[in-house]
């Protein structure tokens, strides 16, 4: 039975500062007795530095999560607390109360709780968060009542329960955005390496471990022993469990080893870390630990410092120790179950609420996780015992084979030497299988399913689903801007050829009609009486002209009008000398006065009516245009 943790533990309030010149120092206690203090009693020398993270300056608002070591007393033994903090910053001008030894141009101070649990933290991350925000609109550091009057509702408001309160980044997040590593980070926690997470954001980082650690049911509530290599109180009062009620949950987790202890003798947990506690990192003493820092010069000395890092900014995962990435790699029913998980958070995800499903049900939600978790680690314990029960006994009937292949053989070598497996098996029955099955929860050997979900898996991975619908909205575009130009580019080469044939056909019809004319007008007799133009060729094409043409047609109709002209005076003076009843005027001698204006070629008046007949039939039409004749004046 795993022992009940201390309760006696008052919360308490301190204010940490930046001094321009001593750097991160307390600055006062709430909830403390009077000439008393907590950090010189239990040598809290780093406090100053848990509290103000590296880069906490960069943000408006940062928190930071850490553990403290309580010293034994004449009435509880030593144990671990948690402290958290509440960073913020002001500009020193907005101050109303601007103290001598403010240099800089903005205060940066933190405000720290400190809690003998961390599962309270859920509830007291939202009121630190609006009395630290509370305290600095009063822009009046002098002024602490309601730092105290916080501290003083902690007694009351922060009670324990049963029940569990987890604590850290909401499962659904970790799995969306980790995957199947997942599954690999909490089997790595289990293995009791030394991880090392890397963040810039400290309250990230911070939640990051608190979810891995919440995987492993009832381990926030023992937690006594994290703060330093050298406690082992856990194991000291652990009491072998004898009955089991079935019915209980909380009974069947205790029968079953649960929590199974990671920061026992060696181990430790500092969720942040400062660069002061190296020298604990590296001491020979320590042999395991999960911590987390903001500062990238861990980055160059990782080989030093961790067999695994967690890089948070950069999602990614290195692993330093051979012999660890050959025991953390995933079996094929492992990868079966953990993508079952990732394809059902994936399914449910709101990008507006993480944390929850979008379709409001139990599939993909936190629960849901939970339970899974549960289920194949209360799996993976029956499994190590059977193991352990087949080097000793035959194999029963009832189960086939060794069901430890589906959860990698080397991770479970790894695993049984450990200290935290060691403590396990020596308090557990040896027939836990009799309890729960012994079989992997998604046992079985790779199917055809597993390589279809495996692939989709990767698609969702490396997002490219997304891409390709990107890619295919884009061709959709280009094909229609394609579609578009080419049909542009065929209209506008139809209308330039149809232009091109309508200049070719006025060109042509100019062209006849000069021919025609200059065949007319050119063809003459020489001295001899014989035609002087040669005979002409069928298949010769007309020669075009185009001003010979034009000037053709102008000729022809000035003569034409001059002719209509003389015709016109004649007729009105007829007119004339019928109405006067004199003589009639001499028909020729008005065509002659005409004619002498038209040209020489016009010398008989007898000539009009020949003329007028002439003119009027010989106008024709040849390939769509009009050719006049006047033959007659040329006679």
């Amino acid at each position: 039975m795993a022992p009940s943790s201390s309760s006696s533990f008052a919360p308490i309030v301190c204010v940490v500062g930046f001094h321009h010149a001593k750097g991160p120092e307390i600055e006062g206690w709430f909830g403390v007795e009077d000439g008393t203090d907590p950090a010189a009693d239990n040598d809290w020398s780093f406090l100053p530095f848990m509290a103000l993270s590296d880069g906490a300056h960069a943000s408006t608002e940062d928190f930071s999560y850490f553990t403290l070591r309580w010293r034994a007393t004449k009435v509880s033994p030593h144990t671990s607390i948690f402290g958290i903090s509440c960073t913020r910053q002001i500009d020193a001008n907005q101050l109303h109360n601007r103290p001598a030894d403010v240099t800089r141009s903005t205060v940066q101070k933190a405000v720290v709780a400190i809690a003998d649990s961390p599962q309270f933290f859920g509830q007291l991350r939202e009121k630190l968060s609006m009395v630290t925000g509370a305290w600095f609109a009063q822009k009046d550091f002098t002024d602490v009542d309601i730092l105290k009057k916080f501290q003083e509702s902690l007694s009351r408001t922060l009670q324990d329960t049963e029940d569990d309160q987890y604590l850290g980044l909401s499962l659904r997040e970790l799995i969306h955005e980790y995957k199947y590593q997942t599954l690999v980070l909490f089997k790595c926690c289990l293995l009791q390496p030394k991880m090392l997470f890397f963040g810039s954001r400290c309250e990230r980082l911070c939640m990051v471990q608190f979810a891995l650690i919440s995987l492993i049911p009832g381990l926030l509530r023992r937690l006594e022993d994290c703060a330093d290599p050298e406690f082992d109180s856990y194991e000291k009062n652990l009491v072998m469990p004898t009955s089991l009620k079935t019915s209980d949950r909380n009974s069947l987790l205790s029968y079953m080893g649960l929590p199974l202890q990671l920061f026992g003798k060696g181990g430790m947990f500092g969720p942040y870390t400062p660069l002061q506690q190296l020298d604990i990192l590296a001491d020979h003493g320590t042999k395991s630990y999960i911590v987390g820092s903001t500062n990238s010069l861990l980055l160059q000395q990782k080989d030093r410092y961790s067999d695994i890092l967690i890089n948070l900014d950069e999602v990614t995962i290195s692993i330093t120790s051979s012999s660890l990435r050959t025991a953390l790699a995933l079996s094929a029913a492992d990868r079966r179950w953990i993508d079952f998980l990732s394809t059902t958070v994936h399914d449910t995800w709101d990008e507006t609420y993480p944390s929850r499903p979008k379709t409001m049900g139990y599939m993909g939600s936190e629960e849901l996780i939970r339970l899974q978790f549960e289920e194949y680690l209360l799996a993976l314990l029956s499994t190590t015992k059977y193991h352990l029960y087949l080097q000793s006994h035959p194999p029963l009937h009832s189960i086939e084979g060794d069901p430890t292949t589906d959860f990698n053989p080397d991770f479970l070598s790894h695993w049984q030497q450990t200290s935290s497996f060691t403590l396990f098996n020596s308090h557990t029955d040896s027939h836990l299988f009799d309890i729960v099955e012994p079989r992997h929860p998604t046992a079985g050997n790779l199917s055809f399913e597993d390589i279809q979900r495996r692939f989709a898996m990767q698609i969702q991975t490396l997002h490219l689903d997304e891409r390709l619908a990107m890619s295919k909205e884009a061709l959709n575009k280009h094909l229609a801007t394609g579609h578009k130009k080419v049909s542009t580019a065929f209209s506008n080469l139809w209308a330039d050829i149809e232009a091109m044939r309508e200049a070719q056909r006025k060109r042509a019809e100019a062209a006849h009609a000069v021919a025609l004319k200059d065949g007319k007008e050119g063809t003459g007799t020489d001295t001899n009486g014989t035609s002087s133009s040669p005979a002409p060729d069928p298949n010769a094409k007309p020669r075009v002209d185009l001003t010979a043409a034009q000037a053709s047609v102008q000729a022809a109709g000035q003569k034409a009008g001059a002719y209509i002209s003389s015709w016109g005076a004649w007729a009105s003076e007829r007119r004339k000398g019928w109405a006067e009843g004199r003589p009639n005027t001499r028909s020729e001698d008005v065509v002659a006065g005409a004619g002498a204006g038209a040209g020489a070629g016009e010398k008989s008046p007898g000539k009009l009516a020949r003329w007028n007949s002439s003119a009027s039939g010989k106008m024709k039409e040849e390939k769509g245009g009009w050719d006049w004749e006047i033959g007659c004046l040329d006679r």
